[in-house]
C-alpha cells in the first residue's frame, strides 16, 4: 500500500522555514551551476557566430590566431586568385586581405588600459560580414584616417563612441559610425581601412586572408591545394572553425572552474538536505511507527521520503533556473586568453542548459535523501511507537 502525495506536501508544509531554508540552498547552486555553463555558452556563441561557414580564413601556418600570423602580399595574390572564390555582384572576387593589430585603451569606467582588437579591411571585407549593420553614423571611407567601432567598444573604452576620436598608430583616427555584429566577437572590434592601418603600423604583411566559398562543398579542394603549394606557408579554415578555436582555452578555464565551485558547493547542498530529512526522521520516527502498523510497507515509507527529497530538490532547481534567466540581461567583458584582446560577451541560456540543471537539482535531491529514507523504512515498528 502506497502513502498518498499529499502526505509529503503536508509534511514539507508543516515545516515551512526548514524546508525554505533546503530549498534556497539548492537553488543557489543551481543558480552557481547553470550560471557557469551560461558563461561558457555565451563565450562559445559569441566567437563561433562571428565567423560564417561559406567563409574560409587563411593564416601563416602554425598561428593562433590572426595577432600572430603574417601572409605577404604575394601569397595574399595567390590565395586571390583560387577559382573557389565566389564573384561579387560587379564581377569583383569576393576576397578581403586584412590586417589585425591590438591597440591599447582606457576604459570608460575605471579609466584602467586594455587591448582591443583593430582590424583593417577592405570592402569586399565588410561584404562578407553580412550580421554587421550600421547603429549610428556610417561605414568608413577607403583611403582616409575613418574607422568605426563595434557596440561594445563604443559604449565601455574612451574615444570609441560615435564622432569621437582615438589616438593609435603615430595617428589621430575619427570614429564616424558604430555598428552591432549580433553579440558576435565582432563588437568587440575597431575597423578601419586595411592600407591606411598597414602604413601607420608599418606592418608589410597581412594577418588573414578572408574569402567567400562560390560552393561551399568546396572547401577541402581549395584547402588541400594551398596547403600543399610549396610557395605558400598558410592553413585554411573555416571561419565557424577559426573563432571556435578562439573560445576553447577561456572557456575550457571558465568550464572547470564552474564545474568545480559547483561540485563543493553542492556537497554542503547535499549535506544540509541530509540534516534536513533526518531532522525530519527523528520528529516522525512515532508517526512512521504508526504508518507501519496500519500496514505500509516499508518501501512505501523509504518511497515517501525519497519523494519529499526530491521534491526539496525540484523546487531548489526550479528557483535556481529561474534566478539564472536574469543573467541574460547581463553583458561582462574579459581578455580572450588566444588573442589577448577585449572580447565582450553575454550570458546565454538554452535547453540544454535548463535539462541540465534540473538534473543535476534532482541528483541533489535523491543523493541527500537516500539515506534518512532508507534510516526511515528500516525503523522498527515497536521501538518506533514507544517513542514519544
Amino acid at each position: 500500500m502506497a502513502l498518498p502525495l499529499s502526505y509529503t506536501f503536508r509534511n514539507l508544509w508543516a515545516r515551512k522555514v526548514t524546508t525554505a531554508l533546503t530549498a534556497g540552498g539548492m537553488a543557489l547552486v543551481v543558480f552557481v551551476f547553470a550560471t557557469v555553463l551560461m558563461l561558457e555558452e555565451g563565450l562559445r556563441k559569441t566567437l563561433v557566430e562571428t565567423g560564417s561557414y561559406d567563409n574560409a580564413v587563411v593564416i601563416r601556418r602554425s598561428s593562433q590566431t590572426e595577432v600572430q600570423s603574417g601572409v605577404d602580399r604575394t601569397q595574399a595574390g595567390i590565395v586571390e586568385t583560387q577559382p573557389e572564390i565566389a564573384m561579387g555582384g560587379a564581377g569583383e572576387r569576393q576576397v578581403s586581405k586584412e590586417s589585425v593589430v591590438l591597440v591599447n585603451l582606457n576604459k570608460r569606467e575605471t579609466n584602467a588600459p586594455s587591448n582591443v582588437m583593430v582590424r583593417g579591411v577592405s570592402p569586399a571585407g565588410i561584404a562578407l560580414r553580412p550580421q554587421v549593420r550600421m547603429i549610428e553614423g556610417r561605414m568608413f571611407r577607403a583611403g582616409s584616417s575613418e574607422i568605426v567601432t563595434g557596440k561594445s567598444i563604443a559604449e565601455r573604452f574612451h574615444g570609441a563612441g560615435f564622432g569621437e576620436t582615438l589616438r593609435f598608430g603615430a595617428r589621430d583616427w575619427t570614429v564616424v559610425g558604430v555598428f552591432d555584429s549580433g553579440k558576435s566577437g565582432f563588437d568587440s572590434e575597431v575597423w578601419g581601412d586595411a592600407d591606411q592601418l598597414m602604413q601607420s603600423f608599418r606592418r608589410p604583411v597581412f594577418s588573414s586572408v578572408i574569402f567567400k566559398l562560390a560552393d561551399i562543398g568546396a572547401f577541402d579542394a581549395v584547402k588541400t591545394r594551398l596547403e600543399s603549394d610549396q610557395r605558400l606557408t598558410v592553413e585554411v579554415k573555416r571561419e565557424t572553425a577559426f573563432y571556435a578555436e578562439q573560445s576553447q582555452m577561456l572557456a575550457n578555464f571558465i568550464k572547470y572552474l564552474g564545474l568545480t565551485l559547483s561540485i563543493i558547493f553542492s556537497i554542503g547542498a547535499v549535506i544540509g538536505a541530509m540534516i534536513t530529512m533526518y531532522a525530519s526522521v527523528a520528529s516522525r520516527t512515532s508517526e512512521i511507527g504508526t504508518l507501519r502498523a496500519l500496514g505500509f510497507r516499508k518501501r512505501s515509507i523509504l518511497g515517501a521520503f525519497l519523494f519529499e527529497a526530491v521534491l526539496l530538490g525540484v523546487v531548489g532547481g526550479a528557483l535556481g533556473i529561474f534566478m539564472a534567466t536574469f543573467m541574460q540581461l547581463f553583458t561582462i567583458s574579459t581578455m580572450n586568453w588566444q588573442s589577448f584582446s577585449e572580447l565582450a560577451f553575454s550570458f546565454t541560456l538554452n535547453g540544454g542548459i535548463v535539462a541540465k540543471a534540473a538534473i543535476f537539482s534532482l541528483l541533489m535531491g535523491v543523493i541527500g535523501g537516500f539515506l534518512p529514507s532508507v534510516r526511515a523504512a528500516q525503523l522498527n515498528i515497536v521501538d518506533a511507537l514507544r517513542t514519544t
